[in-house]
């Protein structure tokens, strides 16, 4: 039997991609939530910041736009027509079946398991369920693999840098004859990996303009100097999110961030317009990622007069001091706190940010907090929007 397309209205389209806008999701969960692939949410979300203009367009643009989509869907209607020899009785299934639910959980909880009239098989016929999905029950974890997630998690939390074979031997030094896969299996399953370098995944979008470098040799003497900004992604129970940054290269005072499930330039340029509320840099450094060579984000520095520097490719010391500054937040903060939710999260680094800048000592300042720093040197106009 072919499993038919599932069809979305626009207005379960509209719903998801405003849940997924508001980012108190991460795509993962609501991929799992609405058993949607996570690549459409992105798409949704992407053509909702794209189109959502176009809703206060003037009544003639509408009415042109409503007549072209008519015209259409007519074409459409047109095409996909059935023969007439198709019987009444396919008919009201297809019908029935476009009218009903379209989440398999739903369409499970309306089979009668013990009916009086029809049968399972007519029910889930009429449903257009699969009588296997109907019966299938997820298989629940070993209590043994629970065991071991446990001290996997354990383990992760003192050492984060092992990877699966150093953590199959720390679990056979324990005791257990496990091999390489299940430990693998079930890191993969608890969504942690080993912390290491990986190739870097940053690049320019098509048709954005590069910048060069403009840090090398260059001494780091006041603050305003040269800020910096960086993204990274901050694992969750179900997920992750993704994290940017914008740090004062002097003081390494974080002066702003933001949060974001899915890696669009729109939270990039949210970070940037929080931080020049603070103050004006001479140059803003950043790596050649599509969110940073965006013509928004690059004509928002280049209209206050800031120069724009760019890291060499794939060199990740380039940007130094935020590569230092995510060390410490998720060493200190983000590995040592299983956040389940973007709310936790969110409030977690609240605390963590508040803590970095405001208390927590730092040796190359002589053991002064970054807020002591920046605004005892702060030579800069205070704001700036």
């Amino acid at each position: 039997m072919v499993k038919k397309r599932r069809r979305h209205s626009a207005a379960y389209k509209f719903r998801i991609a405003l849940e997924a806008l508001e980012g108190s999701k991460t795509i993962s969960h609501l991929s799992s939530e609405h058993e949607i692939h996570p690549n459409m949410i992105r798409a949704w979300k992407r053509q909702l910041l794209e189109d959502g203009p176009s809703v206060f367009a003037s009544n003639g643009e509408r009415k042109q736009r409503q007549q072209e989509a008519q015209e259409a869907e007519l074409y459409e209607q047109m095409a996909a027509a059935r023969p007439l020899r198709i019987g009444r009785l396919k008919m009201e299934l297809e019908w029935l079946k476009k009218e009903l639910p379209a989440l398999v959980r739903e369409r499970r909880r309306m089979v009668d398991s013990q009916p009086a009239t029809l049968s399972v098989r007519r029910q889930c016929e009429l449903l257009g369920l699969n009588r296997a999905s109907f019966y299938y029950q997820a298989a629940s974890e070993s209590a043994l693999n629970l065991d071991l997630m446990r001290l996997i998690d354990e383990q992760y939390l003192r050492t984060p840098f092992y990877v699966w074979p150093k953590m199959t031997a720390s679990l056979r030094r324990l005791g257990y004859a496990v091999n390489g896969k299940r430990v693998r299996r079930l890191m993969r399953l608890m969504g942690i990996q080993a912390i290491y370098p990986r190739r870097s995944r940053s690049s320019p979008g098509k048709g954005h303009k590069r910048y060069p470098y403009l840090l090398r040799n260059l001494p780091i003497t006041h603050v305003n100097q040269v800020w910096s900004a960086d993204i990274t992604y901050v694992p969750l129970l179900r997920g992750f999110m993704y994290l940017v940054a914008v740090i004062d290269w002097h003081s390494r005072y974080v002066l702003a961030w933001q949060l974001s499930n899915t890696l669009d330039g729109g939270f990039c340029l949210d970070a940037l317009r929080q931080a020049l509320v603070k103050g004006r840099p001479k140059i803003f450094n950043t790596d050649q990622g599509a969110q940073f060579t965006a013509d928004a984000f690059t004509a928002c520095l280049l209209a206050a007069d800031i120069r724009v520097s760019m890291d060499g490719r794939g060199r990740a010391l380039d940007n130094v001091f935020c590569e230092r500054l995510w060390r410490g937040v998720k060493y200190e903060n983000i590995y040592l706190n299983q956040y389940d939710t973007v709310r936790q999260l969110h409030a977690g680094l609240s605390a963590c940010f508040d803590f970095y800048n405001h208390e927590r000592p730092h040796q190359s300042l002589n053991y002064r907090t970054p807020a002591e720093e920046h605004f005892v040197l702060c030579s800069e106009p205070a704001a700036f929007v």
